[in-house]
């Protein structure tokens, strides 16, 4: 369940083979919180009420450790009001370029019952935009020498925040009892 069809794409590109993924385009409403797994958990439930059905959802947070974690989990919102120059407007002149995303992924079985699945990847902000791949904030974020944008989707979709909470859904899916 996302707006974002980027979102889909990455979540379709890391069950292939193993998992059908279907993308229903549905905003969520966000919960206001710090913590992107009660975000998350929120958007979960709405969404579940609304087609009763099994489902995926998530939230993410870009956290920049000069900034005091702005933008946090309003990253969304600030991606379209500041955009990437403006937050390398912010961080001109300061060497602690350290951030990181999380992402949460919430399920909601078909019961109604949500789980929330977490993942972390911590990387740098470059001095500029780099790469044509990814989207939002992946051109200024950098992780071993590389942007997110710089990636292929199968490279990202193997390393990223992402990719690492749905590694986790995905070995809470594989267990023979849940």
């Amino acid at each position: 369940m996302t707006g974002n069809s980027h979102k889909a794409r990455e979540v379709a590109a890391f069950f292939q083979g193993v998992l059908e993924v279907e993308h229903v385009n549905l905003d969520c409403p966000e919960l206001k919180s710090d913590d992107v797994g009660e975000i998350a958990r929120g958007k979960a439930a709405y969404a579940f009420g609304q087609i009763h059905r099994p489902l995926i959802v998530d939230d993410t947070a870009f956290s920049i450790r000069a900034l005091g974690g702005f933008p946090g989990p309003y990253a969304a919102y600030v991606l379209t009001t500041l955009g990437n120059a403006g937050i390398l407007k912010l961080l001109e002149g300061i060497s602690d370029r350290a951030a990181f995303f999380e992402t949460a992924i919430a399920h909601a079985d078909d019961e109604g019952t949500i789980r929330v699945f977490r993942g972390r990847i911590d990387g740098i902000i470059t001095g500029s935009p780099r790469g044509t791949g990814g989207f939002g904030y992946d051109p200024i974020f950098e992780v071993n020498g590389r942007t997110l944008a710089e990636l292929s989707l199968g490279e990202k979709s193997r390393i990223s925040h992402r990719a690492r909470a749905l590694k986790a859904f995905r070995a809470w899916m594989e267990l023979p009892e849940k």
